[in-house]
């Protein structure tokens, strides 16, 4: 959950940091408000799952975010891009995502059997 917690908190900044860089390598955007409110609640659930992991507080309901956030993210990636409306690079976020939700399951998976 650390893990995608810090992408979650450096993806989610970027906008914010510089709009030239997030286009380069997102394509250009019309709405740019919609861009930051994605990147700001990216960025919150990235701060709480980096502190949870760092304090070793897993709840049910903090999986619960992280794994819908991964499922939900990677399914807009995947369904925008299809529908030609984003990138063809979102699919690296795609894939990242689904890595992320892998971990996780591995992670819970781990925990669950006490190892």
């Amino acid at each position: 959950m650390l893990t995608q917690g810090g992408y979650y908190l450096a993806t989610g900044v970027l906008p914010f940091v510089s709009r030239r860089l997030f286009e380069a390598v997102t394509g250009p955007k019309r709405e740019w408000w919609l861009v930051q409110t994605v990147g700001a609640l990216v960025t919150v659930i990235g701060g709480a799952l980096v502190t949870g992991a760092l304090r070793d507080e897993l709840s049910d309901e903090l999986l619960g975010v992280a794994a819908g956030s991964a499922a939900t993210l990677a399914a807009i990636d995947v369904a925008y891009v299809a529908k030609g409306r984003i990138a063809p690079t979102y699919l690296i976020d795609a894939g990242a995502e689904l890595g992320l939700l892998g971990a996780l399951a591995v992670s819970v998976r781990r925990r669950e059997s006490g190892s």
